[in-house]
C-alpha cells in the first residue's frame, strides 16, 4: 500500500452501484478525461462546406480509431465482445447521426460540434424514455461515439489506459467500451466511475474480465486524486478511501474468501439443477446478442429463457427488415443448440426507434402504446418479426412469447397474426418450423387475474416479475421516493404468483420466470414451492442459484410457501424467510453477502 493522503480521513466510504463483483485493493489512477463542452456557434454560409468537411473527417478518424482497437484485442475473454465495436461503427455510419448533423449544420448554420451536440441530445432523449434498464443503458454507446467525434473535431488526444505501467485501480468519469477492451488485466485490477449502470457495455465487459467495478459514484473523480490507497468492493458497491490497517486486513481476508467461493461456484457448472428430493429446474439465461450465448454456456445455462429483440430496432431511421431479423435469430438459435431459445417479441414503444413511424409523445409511456399493444397496432411491422422468427425456428428448438398481454382478446389477436405469418410463408414455399411453442409473459395484474383463462390459449407462461411487481403494487421502482415499496415478498405478489402457477398447473402447461426475482437465490425456495421449474437470469447468477437449489428440498419449499402466505405484511414475510434461510443454509448465504 502507498502512503495515505493526509486530506482524506481513514476509512472514508463512498457508495455506488456494484456492477462487477469481487474485491480489489490498490492505489488509484485518475484518468482525467472531461467531456467536450460543445456549444452551437453561428457560422457564415460560406463556412458551411468547411464545417461539413471537418465533421466527415472526424467521423472517418473515429472509425479508424475503433478499427485499431478491434485489431489490437487478443484477450479471448474480450474477443467475443468485439461486436460492441461493430455497434459503434454502425452508429458512425447511421444516417440518424450523420445526415441529421449535416442537415443541422446547413439549416441552422451552426458549427459541426454544436450540430453534433444537438443530434446526440435527440438520441439521449429517446433512450432516457425507455423503461427497460438494459435498453436504456444503450444510451452510453451513443454518448461514447459522440464524445469520440467531438474530440476528433477539436483535434485533441484523449488520455488512454495504455499509459498505465503498474497495477492500479482506474478512477474515471466514465469508460467507453473501447477503453475497457484495451484494459491490460495485469495492470488494471478494478475501476470506478462517476456515471454508468449495471447493464452498460462497460460493466458487462468488466464482468467478462473478472474485474471488480463500481459505477454511479457521481463525484469520485473530484474526491480521489492519483495515488490514494483504495479498496473496491464490486459486490456491494462500497469504495473505501485511505483504509486503516484494520480495514486493510479485514478486506484481505474477504478477498481471499470471495476468490475461493467464486472458484467453487464454477464447479457447479456441469452439475444438474435439481433439489435434494429430485425436483428438476431448468436454469436459462437472459441475453441480448448472439455473442452472449458463449458466456451463458460457460456459466451452465441450459437454454435462453429470454432473448430480447429490442436492440435491433433502436436508434435507427427504419425498422430492421425480415432478413436481418432472421439472420440474428438464427445465429442465436444455432449457437445455443441443442438447448431451447425463447424469443420475446418487440417490447418497446414505437416512438423509441423508427423515425418513419410518427407517434405523439405520451404522458405515461410505461402504460401507453408499448410492447404487444404497439405490435398489434403496427401489424405490418409485427408480421415481419413473426415471419423472421418462424423461419429462424427451423434451425433449432425455439419458443415465442408475447409481452405485456392483458387478456384473452389480445392473446387471440397475437395467435391470429402468427398464423397469418405462417400461412404466408407456407404459400411462398419458405421452410418454417413444424412446431413452435407459444407463450405469454405474465407481467400485468389483469393477466395474472385471468391466468386460468389464458392458460387454455397457449403452451407456456413466463412470469416477468419486474413489471408484475411494480404494476401490482403501483410502484415505480426507478423512483427513489417509493422504490422501498417494491418488494417481491409483498403478500399481494405472492398471491398473484400462486394463482398464476395454480392456473398453469391445472392446464398442465409449464411456468418459467425471467425477472430479477429468478436470479436471487434468497427466493429460490419460494419459487420451487410455487412449482416453477424454469428460471431465466443473467449468466453470472446461474452458478449461485444452482448451488442453493441443490441444497434444498422442494417439499420444504411447499411448506415454506404455505407459511409465508399466512402472513399479512411484507415485514412478517421477509423476517420469517430470512430466519429460515439463515438457519438452514447459513453456510450458503452468509459467505455470498460479502
Amino acid at each position: 500500500m502507498v502512503s495515505a493522503k493526509a486530506d482524506i480521513p481513514l476509512d472514508t466510504i463512498l457508495v455506488g452501484v456494484g456492477t462487477s463483483p469481487g474485491i480489489a485493493i490498490g492505489e488509484s489512477f485518475s484518468l482525467h478525461r472531461s467531456r467536450m463542452a460543445a456549444v452551437p456557434v453561428q457560422i457564415h454560409p460560406d463556412e458551411i462546406p468547411s464545417e461539413i468537411e471537418q465533421f466527415c473527417t472526424a467521423i472517418q478518424e473515429s472509425k479508424n480509431q475503433l478499427l485499431d482497437v478491434r485489431d489490437s484485442v487478443t484477450d479471448q475473454r474480450l474477443i467475443d465482445h468485439l461486436y460492441i465495436i461493430d455497434t459503434h461503427l454502425l452508429i458512425l455510419e447511421d444516417d440518424a447521426l450523420v445526415m441529421e448533423t449535416i442537415r443541422t449544420i446547413e439549416e441552422k448554420r451552426i458549427n459541426a460540434a454544436g450540430a453534433l451536440q444537438l443530434t446526440i441530445q435527440k438520441f439521449q432523449k429517446i433512450f432516457d424514455g425507455i423503461e427497460d434498464e438494459y435498453l436504456r443503458e444503450r444510451r452510453s454507446d451513443v454518448d461514447a461515439v459522440g464524445d469520440r467525434i467531438q474530440y476528433n473535431l477539436a483535434g485533441e488526444v484523449r488520455a488512454s489506459l495504455k499509459d498505465i505501467d503498474r497495477k492500479v485501480i482506474v478512477v474515471a468519469h466514465d469508460l467507453s467500451p473501447a477503453d475497457t477492451l484495451q484494459i491490460d488485466r495485469e495492470k488494471v485490477i478494478a475501476f470506478v466511475t462517476d456515471v454508468g449502470g449495471r447493464t452498460s457495455h462497460t460493466s458487462i465487459l468488466a464482468r467478462s474480465l473478472g474485474i471488480p467495478a463500481i459505477v454511479g459514484l457521481e463525484s469520485v473523480t473530484t474526491l480521489v486524486p492519483r495515488g490514494v490507497p483504495i479498496i473496491v468492493d464490486g459486490t456491494n458497491g462500497n469504495l473505501i478511501l485511505n483504509p486503516s490497517d484494520v480495514t486493510f486486513q479485514e478486506y484481505l481476508i474477504k478477498k481471499q474468501e470471495y476468490e475461493y467461493q467464486t472458484d467453487s461456484l464454477l464447479a457447479y457448472r456441469e452439475l444438474q439443477a435439481v433439489t435434494l428430493d429430485g425436483f428438476k429446474v431448468r436454469l436459462n439465461s437472459n441475453i441480448e446478442m448472439s455473442h452472449d450465448v458463449e458466456v451463458a454456456k460457460e456459466h451452465g445455462a441450459q437454454g435462453v429463457g429470454l432473448l430480447r429483440s429490442e436492440f435491433l430496432y433502436l436508434a435507427r431511421t427504419t425498422p430492421p427488415d425480415e432478413e436481418e431479423q432472421y439472420q440474428f435469430y438464427r445465429s442465436v438459435i444455432e449457437a445455443m443448440a441443442p438447448d431451447p431459445v425463447t424469443i420475446r417479441t418487440l417490447d418497446v414503444g414505437g416512438d423509441k426507434f423508427a423515425a418513419d413511424i410518427n407517434l405523439t409523445d405520451e404522458a405515461n409511456p410505461v402504460m401507453g402504446l408499448r410492447a404487444i399493444r404497439f405490435s398489434l397496432k403496427e401489424r405490418t411491422l409485427f408480421t415481419v418479426q413473426l415471419r423472421a422468427i418462424l423461419r429462424a425456428a427451423k434451425h433449432g428448438r425455439t419458443q415465442i412469447m408475447f409481452p405485456m398481454v392483458t387478456g384473452v382478446e389480445e392473446t387471440r389477436d397475437c395467435l391470429a397474426c402468427l398464423n397469418e405469418a405462417r400461412q404466408q410463408l407456407l404459400a411462398e414455399g419458405i421452410p418454417i418450423a413444424e412446431k413452435l411453442p407459444i407463450g405469454l409473459m405474465i407481467e400485468t395484474p389483469s393477466a395474472a387475474l385471468v391466468a386460468d383463462l389464458l392458460a387454455k390459449e397457449v403452451d407456456f407462461f413466463s412470469i416477468g416479475t419486474n413489471d408484475l411487481i411494480q404494476y401490482c403494487l403501483a410502484v415505480d421502482r426507478g423512483n427513489e421516493h417509493v422504490a422501498y415499496l417494491y418488494n417481491p415478498l409483498h403478500p399481494a405478489v405472492l398471491r398473484s404468483l400462486k394463482f398464476i402457477c395454480d392456473a398453469a398447473n391445472k392446464e398442465n402447461i409449464p411456468v418459467s420466470m425471467c425477472g430479477e426475482m429468478a436470479s436471487d437465490p434468497f427466493y429460490t425456495s419460494v419459487l420451487i414451492g410455487l412449482g416453477i421449474n424454469e428460471l431465466s437470469m443473467s449468466p453470472l447468477a446461474i452458478p449461485r442459484v444452482k448451488r442453493v437449489l441443490r441444497a434444498l428440498d422442494r417439499s420444504d419449499g411447499v411448506d415454506l410457501l404455505k407459511k409465508l402466505m399466512s402472513f399479512a405484511t411484507v415485514s412478517e414475510v421477509t423476517h420469517y424467510l430470512e430466519r429460515e434461510m439463515s438457519g438452514k443454509m447459513s453456510d450458503l448465504f452468509a459467505p455470498l453477502e460479502l
